[in-house]
């Protein structure tokens, strides 16, 4: 099951109990009971849960997986136009492709601050040079649009 209906529910009945412990609070007061700010802190705190949870839940979006694709870490992400991932020594070449599509397809836009609107997505593997140095070797790159979602070939 998805975490967004769990969370919802979650939400909803978080909510209910900030609402009966509110009413709890109200009675508290009006009867000077000696656990009254202590209530106010229970309230407060569940209320909060609940329109946390209610946000998330709204907000949330699953990641997007492609067949035949390989989770690969991101090993670079500059927050705004660039990302980089580090594809495994035993990447099958017929698993570059849609490992890069996956990747793309689940970089959000929020917050980049690319000024085109546009992310370079790149999938590379270091390879070992002399001296016990390495070097990277790009395997493919993307373009995501974030405005359109379009994917296109790199550069």
């Amino acid at each position: 099951m998805a975490a967004d209906p769990i969370l919802f529910q979650a939400g909803q009945w978080l909510g209910v109990a900030g609402g009966g412990l509110a009413l709890l609070t109200v009675a508290a007061f009006v009867a000077r009971w000696g656990v009254r700010f202590r209530l106010v802190g229970i309230t407060s705190f569940t209320v909060l849960l609940a329109v946390s949870c209610l946000a998330f839940a709204v907000s949330y979006t699953p990641r997007v997986s492609v067949e035949g694709a390989v989770v690969v870490p991101v090993v670079y992400d500059n927050g705004a136009d660039l990302v980089v991932a580090a594809a495994p020594d035993d990447l099958p070449a017929d698993a570059v492709a849609a490992s890069l599509e996956q990747l793309a397809l689940n970089v959000r836009g929020r917050g980049r601050t690319s000024p085109d609107r546009e992310v370079r997505v790149r999938l590379r593997r270091l390879e070992p040079a002399a001296d016990g140095a390495s070097r990277p070797v790009v395997l493919g790159e993307l373009r995501r649009d974030l405005a359109s979602g379009e994917l296109r070939g790199g550069s």
